[in-house]
């Protein structure tokens, strides 16, 4: 990952998460994508306090909206630091690669305690060499923390349930804090907690206790989350109610009381930020999958990209482990398999039911407990009577996953496996499964060597990215404009090349239609590029 991100340039989604990042730690503006809670923003910040970035200050008054000085804080962000655009982009992703690694360690541990070391130090070889962790593991997206925070949880109810201490339960509501604080989806933590906590209550020897805990747990969690906050807990703004107002309608008044009452002991963005994620699911985003297209996705998504975008071996070793696991766990009442398969169901469940089909980044906190089952039938397998065959098929399915993190370097993002080989990637997939802006320092690169100094720019972040590689970008997306001035390339992402992600224009725009979005680049998908840079990034000469 280290070695990736000296030549991958940010993703599009970094190009405001950076940003946003260096913000709430240094200036305590949290309204910067508060889509995003705070955890993932204030770990990318702390490498720049060494970098140290030049700074706008804050000034809502020179905007006409919020949302607009929003867009202009960001943009100005990177005006005003092009010298430093490498040494931002490089930092800011040193702390995303060292969290993924603080996972494989907690994997490491959690599969020994388990199941022993040999399953443990397995866990960790699966952990390391499966493309999908490698490519979202260096960036600074909330993916990559939520499984840590995911996973973080599950270890601390383990450790709780096991022994019932009060230290332990301080320990187990830094992680609700630490998981809440990851990605907004974590909600689904109290889902799990409440049901636990009252089991654990059930079977307590000691009852009065559990009560004591709980309320130890919520005021940690709590203390966990407002420290992220830096202990503020502001009012709602009129710019607040209205967005709730135009996002919630009929329900606003109710939720508007909800979230005012609750903000005297969470902060207001962090509610907000629920609340946003809340109205981008009932409004979907739009997506493809298999050729087809739809705003609101369909329930079996996920699952058909993680076929495709799973290693081959691990994926066979996934269904297979989690066939044996029930067995074991129904017939032997071996109960170490209930903590895997319970949060890997509970979380599949959850993603079923979203309206947000983009990326497999968002399976990323099903992976260690998937990965912990597959170890353990690998050490299953080393355990065999006939040891030569057990041993032989152990080093061939993971001689076939190593072989695999190889051919896919350093383009990790937009891996597929072997299923997806009878047509171009974007046609099976949309968004970062295929494309997310960082080839484009490649697509620079390319460019230079062929003296051009402009594209026409059909790709995920290019209008923000390319500029600090030197390179103009002429608007691909505009049809009315003067095409005897075009340059000599055009570069079309994948995502556009799909269609899904094309955004939508004015009357006449060739964009105004969900059929013309998606067909907008239509020529090019019968052409033969010239040149396929990362396996994202499809370049065609215009002239």
């Amino acid at each position: 990952m280290f070695a990736v991100i000296w030549r991958k340039s940010i993703t599009v989604d970094e190009i405001v998460m950076i940003p946003s990042a260096y913000y709430h730690l240094v200036d305590a503006d949290f309204q910067l994508v508060n889509e995003h809670p705070a955890l993932p923003k204030i770990l990318a910040a702390l490498p720049l306090l060494f970098v140290q970035p030049n700074e706008t200050a804050w000034d809502p008054m020179s905007s006409k909206t919020v949302e607009d000085f929003k867009w202009e804080r960001i943009n100005r962000f990177w005006d005003l630091n092009g010298n430093k655009f490498q040494s931002i982009s490089f930092w800011a992703r040193v702390p995303m690669i060292l969290l993924t690694v603080g996972l494989g360690i907690l994997i490491f541990l959690f599969a020994r305690t388990l199941f022993g070391t040999r399953t443990a130090v397995l866990a960790v070889a699966l952990f390391s060499l499966e493309p999908t962790i490698l490519g979202h593991g260096r960036v600074v997206q909330t993916d990559g923390p939520a499984a840590f925070g995911y996973f973080l949880f599950f270890l601390a109810l383990y450790s709780y349930t096991s022994k019932t201490t009060w230290r332990r339960a301080v320990y187990l509501g830094a992680a609700v804090g630490i998981a809440l604080l990851t990605k907004y989806s974590m909600l689904l933590v109290g889902l799990v907690l409440a049901p636990a906590l009252i089991v654990v209550w059930w079977r307590s020897s000691w009852r009065r206790a559990i009560p004591i805990h709980t309320v130890i747990i919520a005021v940690t969690m709590l203390v966990v989350i407002n420290a992220a906050y830096y202990f503020r807990l502001p009012a709602l703004t009129d710019d607040d109610h209205l967005w709730l107002i135009r996002n919630f309608r009929r329900y606003a008044h109710a939720v508007t009381i909800l979230i005012q009452s609750l903000s005297y002991i969470v902060p207001k963005e962090f509610l907000l930020g629920i609340c946003f994620q809340i109205a981008h699911n009932r409004n979907g985003h739009s997506a493809s999958l298999l050729g087809m297209y739809s705003q609101t996705g369909w329930w079996y998504y996920f699952p058909i990209a993680l076929v495709l975008k799973t290693t081959i071996p691990l994926l066979l070793l996934s269904l297979t482990s989690i066939i044996l696991a029930v067995v074991r766990l129904v017939r032997q009442r071996d109960l170490r398999f209930m903590w895997l398969l319970v949060p890997a169901a509970v979380y599949m469940i959850f993603v079923l039911f979203s309206n947000i089909d983009i990326g497999v980044r968002y399976m990323l906190p099903l992976f260690p407990f998937i990965i912990i089952l597959c170890a353990w039938l690998l050490d299953e397998l080393l355990k065999m009577k006939r040891r030569t065959v057990g041993t032989a098929v152990t080093v061939l399915l993971l001689g076939w996953i190593a072989v695999e993190a190889v051919r896919a370097y350093p383009n990790h993002v937009v891996y597929m496996n072997q299923i997806a080989s009878r047509a171009p990637h974007w046609w099976y997939l949309s968004d970062s499964n295929v494309e997310w802006g960082d080839d484009l320092h490649e697509l620079a690169q390319y460019l230079q060597k062929r003296g051009e100094q402009r594209v026409l720019d059909a790709t995920l972040g290019g209008f923000g990215i390319l500029p600090f590689y030197g390179i103009e970008c002429a608007d691909s997306l505009n049809k009315q404009r003067d095409k005897s001035d075009d340059p000599l390339y055009i570069a079309v992402g994948a995502s556009y090349l799909n269609g899904s992600t094309i955004p939508e224009g004015p009357a006449g725009s060739g964009r105004d239609t969900v059929q013309s979005r998606v067909n907008f680049f239509d020529e090019y998908r019968h052409r033969e590029p010239e040149a396929i840079i990362g396996g994202s990034i499809y370049v065609f000469r215009v002239r």
